[in-house]
C-alpha cells in the first residue's frame, strides 16, 4: 500500500517540506533506505546519513537544519516528535498486517466456551472447558487455552503460548510466542528424610490490560490467590516471573530478569536484563536497576542500584574504582612489608 508524504502529514499533524506528491511503500532506517521508503531521524548522531539516505520520504523534527545539501529525491515531513510521530506510523502499520477473522480448521474449541466478535483462531489452537474469549482477539497456530481462561478484548497470542487453567488475561493484551503463563510455581518442602514433597499450587495468573510480554518467558501461577502483572507492563524475552509476585503498573524489564515467589515491584520500575531479584521483598516505585544486579532485600525508595548485592549506583563506580585498582595496592603492601622487614633486620 502506498502513501504520499500529504497523507502522512495529515496523519502526524506535519509539514510537507518538499513534493507533497513522494510516495512511499515501506519503512525503513535512514542508513538503509531506498526508493519508496520512509525512515525518520531524531537522534543528531545519525544526522550524517540524511544526506546520503535514499529514502524517498523522512521525518524530522521542525528544529532540524541541514548543516549541507540534502539528496535532491528526498522529501522532509516536519513534525513536533519525529521518533514519537514515526512510532504512530509503526503502530499504524502493524495494525495493517492483523490477522482477517477466521476459525481455521483443524483447531478444537469446546462446546461450553465463547468467542466475541471478528476473532482470528489458527490452525491447532486448543480451547478449552468454559473458555471466555472477547472481540477481536488473535489467537495463532497451536495455541492452548486450558480450561476456564479468560481473554480480553483486542488480545493476541503469538504461537505456541500456552495459558493454564483458569488464569486471566486483559484487554489489549500482547503475549508473544512460545511463552507459558500459569505453570505451576516452584513449591516444595523437604520431609522427614530430605525428600522435598510437591506442595499444590492452586492459584491464578491475571494479567490486566495493555500488557505485553515477549518470547519464551514463563509466568507462575499463585500456590493460593494471584500472581499479577499489572496494567501497562511490559516484559521482555526470556524472564521468569515466580509464584504469588506483584509486578505494579508501568514497570518494564528486560530480557533474562528473574523475580523469586512473593516479590512485590513498584510502579514506574526499569529492570535491567540479567537482574536477579529475592523472594519476599519489596522494590518502591520509580526504581531503575542496571542490568546483571542482584536485589536481595527490599529497596524502600526510589533509587538507581547497580551491582550484587545492589548499591546505589555512583556508590557502585567509585566502589569498582577502587576494586580494580586493588592488584597496585596489594603490590604497595608488599613492598613496604619488604621494607619493614629490611629497617626491622637493621
Amino acid at each position: 500500500m502506498e502513501f504520499t508524504a500529504e497523507q502522512i502529514a495529515g496523519l502526524l499533524q506535519g509539514e510537507v517540506d518538499g513534493n507533497p506528491s513522494a510516495s512511499v511503500n515501506g519503512l525503513a532506517k535512514i542508513e538503509e533506505g531506498n526508493e519508496g521508503s520512509l525512515s525518520f531521524l531524531s537522534n543528531p548522531k545519525y544526522e550524517d546519513f540524511i544526506y546520503t539516505t535514499g529514502s524517498s520520504i523522512c521525518i524530522v523534527n521542525k528544529t532540524f537544519s541541514p548543516s549541507k545539501a540534502l539528496p535532491s529525491t528526498l522529501t522532509l515531513i516536519r513534525v513536533d516528535d519525529a521518533y514519537a510521530c514515526f512510532a504512530k506510523l509503526l503502530e499504524i502499520y502493524n495494525s495493517m498486517n492483523r490477522k482477517e477473522p477466521e476459525i481455521e480448521q483443524p483447531s478444537f474449541i469446546h462446546q461450553s466456551a465463547t468467542i466475541g466478535s471478528d476473532p482470528y483462531v489458527g490452525a491447532f489452537a486448543y480451547i478449552g472447558k468454559h473458555v471466555k474469549i472477547g472481540n477481536n482477539v488473535q489467537i495463532y497456530p497451536n495455541v492452548v487455552l486450558g480450561d476456564n481462561v479468560q481473554i480480553g478484548d483486542n488480545s493476541i497470542l503469538f504461537a505456541n503460548v500456552s495459558i493454564y487453567a483458569d488464569c486471566q488475561i486483559g484487554n489489549n493484551v500482547t503475549i508473544h510466542s512460545g511463552t507459558v503463563i500459569g505453570s505451576d510455581g516452584f513449591g516444595y518442602a523437604p520431609d522427614e528424610n530430605r525428600v522435598y514433597q510437591k506442595i499444590p499450587q492452586i492459584g491464578n495468573v491475571i494479567i490486566e490490560d495493555d500488557v505485553e510480554i515477549g518470547s519464551n518467558c514463563s509466568i507462575d501461577r499463585a500456590t493460593m490467590g494471584s500472581t499479577y502483572i499489572r496494567k501497562g507492563v511490559k516484559i521482555d524475552n526470556l524472564c521468569q516471573i515466580a509464584h504469588n509476585v506483584d509486578v505494579d503498573q508501568h514497570t518494564a524489564m528486560a530480557a533474562q530478569v528473574g523475580i523469586a515467589g512473593s516479590a512485590k515491584i513498584g510502579k514506574y520500575v526499569m529492570i535491567g536484563g540479567q537482574t536477579g531479584i529475592a523472594g519476599h521483598l519489596h522494590i518502591a516505585d520509580g526504581t531503575k536497576i542496571v542490568a546483571q544486579s542482584g536485589i536481595p532485600s527490599t529497596v524502600k525508595s526510589a533509587d538507581t542500584l547497580m551491582g550484587s548485592p545492589a548499591i546505589n549506583h555512583n556508590d557502585f563506580k567509585r566502589s569498582y574504582i577502587g576494586f580494580r585498582k586493588l592488584p597496585f595496592i596489594l603490590s604497595k603492601i608488599q613492598e613496604f612489608e619488604r621494607q619493614l622487614k629490611e629497617l626491622t633486620k637493621k
